[in-house]
């Protein structure tokens, strides 16, 4: 079974969102898939408990009620049959999908480290933490630790506070120093400033970061590292995210360049395959302001409409700058990569202990002598850890890309309609 459009978007969040409502009046067919139920991405997670803002319900409403969209819920790429054509599959059928143009908004995932401790129940990330909230975790008077970089960390302890928790503090690993910094340039983007003003919590520490995890069977308390004082704290659970990974691996194996561990892209958002592009946070992650516009820049430039997209180059420099004092400011201390003792797990899918990683030189050899990185995550979540800790490189992914069942393989046999 195959179809075939002039645009195929992969992934819905504000980037694709965007792409999709900027392309859809030159556009005779556009496909949007995305493997989460919802559109909205990560960051307008729709849920039970989740309060999604005014601006992303209208996209999405403006999306969907274009007739020449046809969106796909719950669906992953798989695998790439042949040129312009992906396999994808959702929890009924798969199937290929050949296209005219592509536009790769994948966004981003969070970076987790290992410590000790960190596999316990009750242990999650930053963002892992606010999206089982919003899907209906209840977390009403449990007592929570946040902790890592960035400002994830306070937007996933707003989510928890206003969910009727406990939140005992937020250890953000960057100085005071820095922080500070970035708060003197945030007038520049006075949303953002409004943001930060309403997201502040009187538990928010700088210099200050997780040392362990405590308990047996499950989460029992923190360790933690906080302006040079180690402090202990009782707690239910601990939620820690370490930035930001940009999710680059079908950019990687459709053969687009990456730059600083992200996809590379030119003025119009074009990769260095022709015909693809991509925006959002796999192009760089500075919020979904930054989306927004990348998004809409790609949509116009994959339909030929090159003069709407030049129209918006200023306003996407305006995000860039956000986003650079952003990383600057929020750059992780290389304090961080002595974390994970011995014994401690890198690859928890494998059973694999840093002890076990640090005999090797490189990706390729953890992975074939250890199994590292061949469990259900494939290494999304080791690879990145161990890129911060030894600086290995995980090679490109190769297909299957995603778990998939075998009647979905079988499709790859099947000759693509004319």
């Amino acid at each position: 079974m195959s179809e075939y459009t002039h645009l195929l978007i992969i992934g819905a969040g504000p980037a694709g969102l965007a792409a999709a409502l900027a392309a859809a009046p030159r556009a005779e067919r556009i496909v949007l898939l995305d493997d989460n139920p919802l559109p909205g991405g990560q960051i307008w997670r729709a849920g039970p408990q989740a309060k999604v803002p005014a601006q992303a319900r209208q996209l999405r409403e403006q999306v969907l009620a274009c007739p020449n969209v046809r969106y796909y819920s719950g669906t992953r790429v798989i695998a790439q049959p042949g040129p312009d054509t992906l396999l994808v599959e959702d929890a009924e059928r798969g199937w290929q999908i050949r296209y005219d143009r592509l536009i790769l908004c994948t966004g981003a995932r969070e970076l987790l480290l290992p410590f000790p401790g960190w596999t316990l129940p009750g242990v999650t990330g930053a963002g892992g933490l606010q999206a089982l909230i919003k899907a209906g975790l209840p977390v009403r008077d449990q007592r929570i630790v946040i902790a890592g970089s960035g400002p994830l960390l306070l937007a996933s302890a707003a989510t928890a506070r206003d969910n009727g928790a406990q939140v005992l503090r937020i250890a953000e690993q960057a100085s005071a120093t820095a922080v500070a910094g970035f708060a003197a340039q945030l007038p520049r983007w006075p949303h953002k400033l409004l943001q930060a003003f309403s997201l502040f919590n009187r538990q928010y520490r700088s210099a200050s970061h997780v040392l362990a995890a405590l308990g047996s069977d499950r989460l029992e308390g923190v360790r933690l590292m906080q302006n040079g004082k180690v402090v202990e704290m009782a707690c239910e659970r601990l939620a820690c995210g370490f930035g930001l990974v940009p999710n680059i691996q079908l950019g990687q194996a459709l053969g687009c360049a990456v730059a600083q561990d992200a996809i590379a892209v030119d003025t119009c958002q074009a990769t260095t395959v022709p015909g693809v592009y991509a925006a959002g946070e796999c192009t760089g992650f500075g919020g979904s302001e930054r989306a927004l516009v990348e998004g809409t820049i790609a949509g116009h430039a994959a339909v030929g409409n090159r003069q709407a997209a030049q129209r918006l180059l200023r306003r996407r420099d305006r995000w860039h700058g956000f986003a650079a004092a952003l990383n600057k400011a929020f750059a992780l201390d290389p304090a961080l990569k002595s974390l994970a003792t011995a014994d401690t797990l890198v690859c928890r899918c494998e059973d694999v202990p840093y002890a076990t990683l640090s005999g090797f030189s490189d990706w390729r050899q953890a992975k074939l002598a250890s199994r590292c990185g061949m469990g259900a995550c494939q290494g999304r979540v080791c690879g990145a850890a161990t890129r911060h800790l030894f600086g290995w490189q995980p090679p490109a992914p190769r297909p299957p890309f995603s778990p998939a069942r075998i009647d979905t393989l079988l499709c790859l046999d099947d000759t693509p309609d004319a």
